[in-house]
């Protein structure tokens, strides 16, 4: 989009310098034919040589102005197409920042938001960590490492929150068997299983 919109502005900055340059040559060309004109007119010419060659000058002049002037219209009328091309590319791209502004503020509060998230979480896990034993703590940690950050997982309906496999009937029994304080293992993730009121055991 941008690129569009700089070859647009290139384009509209060309044939503006070619339609002032298209100017200044009719310009002059229109001056010339002028100044024979006021000459001719003036009387101050007598020689009917030098007249006739004035007059002949005159008619060439005339054809100039009038090939120059052509091409100066076909100049405007790719200066105008260029210039609507220009407001169209100019439009598209103010409405892009335009999104791209809103998506990044909407980033900006999501991102305050997690990070507000994140220090209550903290703030939370403070307390909770001061409860748990030092070897428990460098288990997590170890496991956490392994895991993509996920250490411990709730089993809950028979399956593991963290793997979200269902653990079989046989694993389920000694997990039921187990003593509440003893450490529990995720048979197929190894994760830390922490069981709940919906655990179905």
């Amino acid at each position: 989009m941008h690129a569009r919109s700089v070859q647009a502005q290139t384009k509209v900055a060309d044939l503006t310098a070619d339609q002032t340059k298209a100017d200044r040559e009719v310009a002059s060309v229109r001056a010339r034919r002028d100044r024979d004109q006021t000459r001719l007119d003036s009387g101050q010419v007598t020689n009917p040589k030098d007249l006739q060659n004035i007059q002949h000058e005159i008619v060439a002049l005339d054809r100039r102005i009038a090939s120059l002037e052509d091409d100066e219209l076909e100049v405007m009328e790719e200066l105008e197409g260029a210039q609507s091309e220009l407001a169209v590319a100019t439009d598209a791209l103010a409405s892009l920042d335009a999104r791209i502004a809103d998506e990044l503020a909407g980033l900006e509060v999501a991102t305050a938001e997690l990070d507000a998230s994140a220090e209550a979480l903290r703030a939370e896990r403070g307390p909770t960590v001061e409860r748990v034993s030092e070897p428990l703590l460098q288990l997590y940690a170890k496991v956490r490492e392994s895991h993509g950050g996920v250490g411990a997982a709730a089993l809950r309906h028979k399956r593991c929150e963290g793997c979200r496999l269902e653990i079989n009937g046989a694993d389920l029994r000694e997990i039921a068997a187990t003593p509440s304080d003893q450490v529990l293992r995720c048979p197929e993730c190894n994760r830390i299983l922490v069981r709940t009121g919906e655990s179905g055991l």
